[in-house]
């Protein structure tokens, strides 16, 4: 295919090359021919012009075409020749090269241009300043080669670093999507923590949730009802409040019955976090790779810091579960149990605390009497 294109374009400009020039013939040859080839015709065309047009472009065209596999011949092996002896350059001395000649072109013809008003020598002028500061181009970047390389691979770099930052950023918007669970919604503390503007990204409810809600709501238990149109009251006033971060989908994957696992699949789907207080939820996702948000870590994570050795004042509100034991409790709703301390059940009493348990789940505080 490519055989057959350089033969059409060699025949071509072969042809094209032979009607130009019997054109310029042809006025050198009226002399020799009747001056009614030289009037024009009905087209409005000389019979001579036609003719030499015609001539020259078939003779010229035939002279093209026997020579064409002569010409692609030596190109195709001219050009092999310059492939093998290129392909032993490094590439970075080629496009050095390159550069450098084009700069030197540039240069050239921003200074021969004013020169090439000039009779006689002004059209060899650009011509001759071209060739030199071309190859004086070439031959200085050649020379420069390692600063120009270390320049552009400092550019290089900086925007690959640029490019790493901004799908870093790209990377950081997609896993920013969060999934709320039935369990943090009826909670209603992630209302709190979204109007402090803590955590970013879109807050996804899926529809399955809201079901969820609303079969809670309708339950014939009172507390469990009760919890159900909190959780639903929480929903709406996020919308309310921040209805540019909540959106509610409705997708569904009729295959699972388990809202715990519709929630890790759509995690899983799109790229998101599962935000919970969910226990079993919590590690359930972990084990599958999904990342998990719980508020109680977070509001264990915030809750003063309690040392074991530290001196408190608590006041003692109830039995423990074992012998000797009293509970008090912090103003955050930490449990705090207090060895030997039955007997001060309803007095603020001085305890040192000896141990600190904290999980998902919460945190305990023990301590015994001072």
């Amino acid at each position: 295919m490519l055989t057959r294109i350089l033969k059409l374009t060699i025949v071509l400009v072969f042809a094209v090359s032979g009607m130009l020039l019997m054109e310029y013939l042809v006025p050198y040859l009226s002399e020799m021919l009747p001056n009614e080839m030289f009037k024009n015709g009905p087209f409005g065309f000389a019979l001579a012009t036609v003719a030499s047009d015609v001539l020259g472009f078939s003779l010229f065209g035939g002279i093209g075409y026997a020579c064409s596999n002569f010409i692609i011949g030596h190109t195709m092996r001219f050009t092999e020749v310059i492939a093998v002896v290129l392909a032993k350059v490094p590439t970075s001395n080629i496009l050095v090269v390159a550069m450098g000649a084009i700069i030197g072109l540039i240069v050239a013809n921003l200074i021969g241009s004013p020169f090439s008003h000039l009779p006689f020598i002004g059209m060899y002028i650009p011509l001759i300043l071209s060739l030199i500061l071309a190859i004086v181009g070439a031959k200085v970047a050649l020379i420069k080669h390692a600063d120009i390389t270390s320049f552009f691979n400092r550019i290089w770099s900086f925007r690959s670093f640029k490019e790493a930052s901004k799908e870093t950023e790209t990377d950081n918007v997609c896993s920013n999507h969060k999934i709320l669970d039935t369990s943090v919604i009826i909670d209603g503390r992630i209302a709190d923590i979204l109007k402090t503007g803590f955590l970013e990204g879109k807050l996804i409810i899926p529809g399955f949730v809201l079901e969820e809600l609303q079969k809670i709501a309708d339950s014939s238990d009172t507390l469990k009802r009760k919890r159900g149109r909190r959780g639903l009251d929480v929903v709406k006033a996020m919308q309310d409040g921040l209805s540019q971060q909540v959106e509610i989908i409705n997708k569904d994957y009729d295959d699972i019955t388990e809202v715990d696992a519709k929630l890790v699949r759509l995690a899983k789907e799109i790229d998101g976090l599962v935000i919970t207080n969910d226990f079993n939820l919590n590690k359930v996702a972990e084990i599958q790779g999904v990342g998990v948000l719980n508020i109680n870590d977070l509001a264990n994570a915030v809750k003063p810091v309690v040392l074991p050795g530290e001196d408190m004042l608590l006041f003692l509100a109830k039995e423990g579960k074992e012998s000797g034991q009293a509970v008090a409790y912090l103003d955050d709703g930490t449990m705090i149990v207090v060895e030997g301390g039955k007997k001060y059940i309803g007095e603020s009493v001085s305890v040192v605390v000896t141990s600190v348990l904290q999980t998902s789940a919460g945190r305990m505080i023990f301590a015994r009497m001072k």
